[in-house]
Parts: structure tokens; C-alpha cells; sequence
């Protein structure tokens, strides 16, 4: 008689700590953990004292990456780190409360603890590189010079780890200028406002179909995502698709809906947004449409930014000046 067929014992993986940010000795961690159990879970705590990424954002990195494994947010997590009998049991406690029962098998980490938090959940304690020999890097490292350990760190976390920093304001306000002033200052990347390229390439009578403003939104876009992975620290940027929404007004009475999502999008992208005033002399070129208009566009800019509740900072004065008063913002002056 054939003996009945068991399954056998469900093994259930954990791992935690901050991911500040995430980077490829973590990730050899999460993939040695995944090949060695049915189900992993991936335990993510809170430190805004460490990191400006938000524990949200440190999550989807883990999330997009390995979809398999299921995060867990800690967002009042023990920020006590050492190996004293207290800060254990403080730690302890709070991943039970966070398994909520759970069964876990295997704790997968590359630090001490590992050896009390197995303990604590009879689980196998499995290190993993503890002494960085396979992947030489620390998440200190990467916050000390992200720059010089990007590529320790996967795209799409590092594209995190640069502030985008973008110059908005009517024609001839000064923006390009300042970017590449900007960038030259800090020795990174900036963005063109690639709109002007394609419109001295594609313009039919001074103007572009609707459909041809959705794709310098694109286009732009596109760009930017590129030199995110090139700049160290910042990226500055000439103008987002909220300009290239108004122009789309402006033109035709609309913005097409790829076009007005974009624009949505740019709502929250940036992390520093910047008005360059119209207190300098209006600089009449072809391609612009009279200084009567630039007054008007600014205004539409500003009602524009307070109706969506977007925080900005207006520069005025000469290039120097205004270079001083975003380089003060920047560095918390």
C-alpha cells in the first residue's frame, strides 16, 4: 500500500533592518534568502534621522525589485542599536508584535543580532556576508558619498538619492542660465528645457500640435531620468511639464489628458521648485512672444503653483544673487 505523500514543512524567511538606502549587499542578502525558502518576508524600519527617504519610498524599491518577498513596514521600530540584554529584548519585542504570530524559520541578516533575534524565534540564523567580503559596501558608505558608490547601488534607488531641483518662471526669467550655473557650482548634472530644442526643430508658424506638447513633456522627462543617474547630489533642472501645460493653453485652450497627467505628476517630483522673478530686463529674441506677455505668463505661473499647493521659493536679483539665495536653500542656510 502506498504511504500517503506529506508536504513538507512550509519554510518562512525574514529579514530586516533600515535599507538606507538599499544596495547590492542587501540585495545579495534578499536573493540568498528567496532561493532558500518558500516565503520571505522583508522588514523595513522607519529613520528620518538617518535618511531623507521616506520609509514609503525605501519599501517600493523592495517591492519592485523582488515582488516574491513581502515588506513589512516598521514606522515606530526601536531606533536603540547595540547588543545589551535591554535593547535586545526592546527589539525582540517589537518584531513579535510586528509578526503578530507569524511562524518564521529562517532569520536571514550580516550583523550580531542575528544571533539573540533567531534565538528569540527559534528560527535558523543564517548570515549572510557577514564580514562584506562578497559585496564590499555599507549603507554608510553610500550615505557618506552616494556619488562615488552609485554603483554599489541598483538605478532606481539611486535616481532617489538625487534631489531634483527645478527652475520654473516665464520666458526669459533666467532659468537656463541659473541651471548651468548651478550645476557648474556643484559640479553635477543639469537639464535643458528640451521644449526649446524641439520647438526650433518642429515649429510651423511659431507653432506645435497638441499632440507635439505632450512629447516635449515626454521627451523632457525622459532626459531628466537619465542625468538623475549621472548627478552627484543634485540635478537642476529648466522647467518641468507644468510649463509645457500652460503653453498648451496658452495655444490651443487645453492640454491633451498625457499631457495634464504629467503635468499632475510634476506636482510632486521635485524637491525644491524655484521662481525665477521677472525683475530683469526682458531679452527679445525670435523666438519669444514681447515682455507684455512674460509679466502675464508669470502671473499665470504663480496662480499655478498656489492653486496646487506647490511650495516655492521666488529668486530675484542678479545671477550671483539669485545663485546665493538657492545654494542657501540647498544647504539649509
Amino acid at each position: 500500500m502506498r504511504k500517503p505523500e506529506y508536504d513538507a514543512p512550509r519554510k518562512v524567511g525574514l529579514t530586516l533592518g533600515k535599507f538606507a538606502p538599499l544596495h547590492k549587499g542587501h540585495q545579495y542578502m534578499i536573493e540568498q534568502a528567496l532561493e532558500q525558502v518558500d516565503h520571505l518576508l522583508v522588514m523595513i524600519y522607519d529613520c528620518p534621522d538617518v535618511i531623507e527617504v521616506p520609509l514609503e519610498r525605501r519599501a517600493s524599491w523592495i517591492k519592485a525589485l523582488y515582488p516574491d518577498a513581502e515588506v513589512i513596514l516598521a514606522p515606530d521600530g526601536p531606533q536603540e542599536v547595540g547588543d545589551t540584554p535591554e535593547i535586545c529584548r526592546l527589539q525582540e519585542d517589537y518584531i513579535g508584535q510586528c509578526l503578530a504570530g507569524r511562524r518564521v524559520t529562517h532569520f536571514f541578516s550580516s550583523e550580531f543580532y542575528g544571533d539573540h533575534v533567531s534565538r528569540y524565534l527559534n528560527a535558523q540564523d543564517c548570515r549572510v556576508d557577514e564580514a562584506r567580503k562578497i559585496v564590499p559596501i555599507s549603507a554608510t558608505q553610500v550615505r557618506k558619498n552616494p556619488f562615488a558608490a552609485r554603483d554599489w547601488v541598483h538605478p532606481l534607488v539611486y535616481r532617489d538619492l538625487v534631489k531634483k531641483v527645478v527652475f520654473l518662471g516665464a520666458p526669459s526669467t533666467g532659468k537656463t542660465t541659473l541651471a548651468q550655473a548651478m550645476a557648474a557650482r556643484f559640479n553635477t548634472q543639469w537639464m535643458p528645457e528640451y521644449g526649446r530644442e524641439y520647438w526650433e526643430e518642429n515649429q510651423i508658424e511659431r507653432r506645435l500640435a497638441p499632440e507635439q506638447l505632450v512629447e516635449i513633456a515626454q521627451g523632457h522627462l525622459e532626459r531628466e531620468e537619465k542625468l538623475l543617474l549621472d548627478s552627484d547630489r543634485y540635478l537642476f533642472v529648466d522647467t518641468n511639464a507644468l510649463t509645457t501645460r500652460h503653453f498648451a493653453h496658452y495655444y490651443h485652450g487645453f492640454a491633451l489628458p498625457e499631457l495634464e497627467c504629467l503635468a499632475d505628476a510634476a506636482t510632486q517630483r521635485y524637491d525644491h521648485v524655484f521662481l525665477c522673478d521677472d525683475d530683469i530686463p526682458y531679452e527679445d529674441t525670435w523666438d519669444r512672444s514681447g515682455e507684455v506677455n512674460r509679466t502675464d505668463f508669470q502671473q499665470e505661473i504663480i496662480a499655478e503653483l498656489e492653486r496646487r499647493n506647490i511650495e516655492y521659493a521666488l529668486l530675484k536679483g542678479d545671477v550671483e544673487a539669485r545663485i546665493r539665495q538657492v545654494t542657501n536653500a540647498l544647504e539649509g542656510v
